[in-house]
């Protein structure tokens, strides 16, 4: 049986990288889609490219500072517009890469899962084999992200799908409301299902 290839999304603080860390140690691959964006910002061709839309206020020295061009992008939907357009084709044929390698796995792993916050937005979904939302409260998700800057966070959090609307086009919905383990025996349930 080949791997199922899974996308995970899911809204600001839900818990995603908590579940990307739990379906790894439950013996799925896993890839994050915003580890993969770090890296591609460290590539000549991504360097070149925000260079020449942005110029030197985005970089410190030869690196580009994320959280420059974030408020760059973040309040600019065209500039946001070509950075999505610059940037997610790459990750989509990292991704790729990644559950190519995954499947050529002895023993292979029960899933490649790859962690993508704006997995829908990006119209992602139809790559993978199935897609697992997770979800929490919205005060429960403001606690975790315990950040000063409410109006960045929901500017940010405005540029993606709503939560129930990511839990409508997900495959599997898993709530992240209580315990680590609790999660971990959500995701494990999804995992023999992927497995029938």
């Amino acid at each position: 049986m080949a791997v199922p290839f899974v996308g995970l999304t899911g809204g600001l603080g839900a818990g995603k990288s908590t579940a990307l860390a739990e379906l790894a140690s439950l013996g799925a691959s896993v890839l994050s889609a915003d580890t993969v964006v770090h890296e591609l910002y460290d590539t000549p061709v991504v360097r070149d490219a925000v260079r020449a839309r942005f110029g030197s206020g985005v970089f410190d020295g030869d690196r580009v500072d994320r959280g420059a061009l974030a408020a760059r992008v973040f309040e600019d939907d065209e500039q946001r517009r070509w950075l999505e357009a610059l940037l997610w084709p790459l990750v989509a044929a990292r991704a790729q890469e990644f559950y190519d390698q995954a499947s050529r796995l002895e023993p292979p792993p029960r899933a490649a899962v790859v962690e993508a916050p704006l997995l829908f937005e990006a119209q992602a979904g139809p790559r993978y084999t199935a897609t697992i939302a997770v979800v929490a409260d919205d005060a429960l998700r403001a606690q975790r992200l315990a950040v000063r800057d409410q109006a960045a966070l929901a500017r940010r959090d405005a540029l993606q799908l709503p939560q129930p609307e990511k839990a409508r086009r997900a495959t599997y919905v898993v709530v992240n409301d209580g315990t680590v383990a609790e999660l971990r025996e959500r995701l494990s349930d999804v995992l023999v299902k992927l497995g029938r």
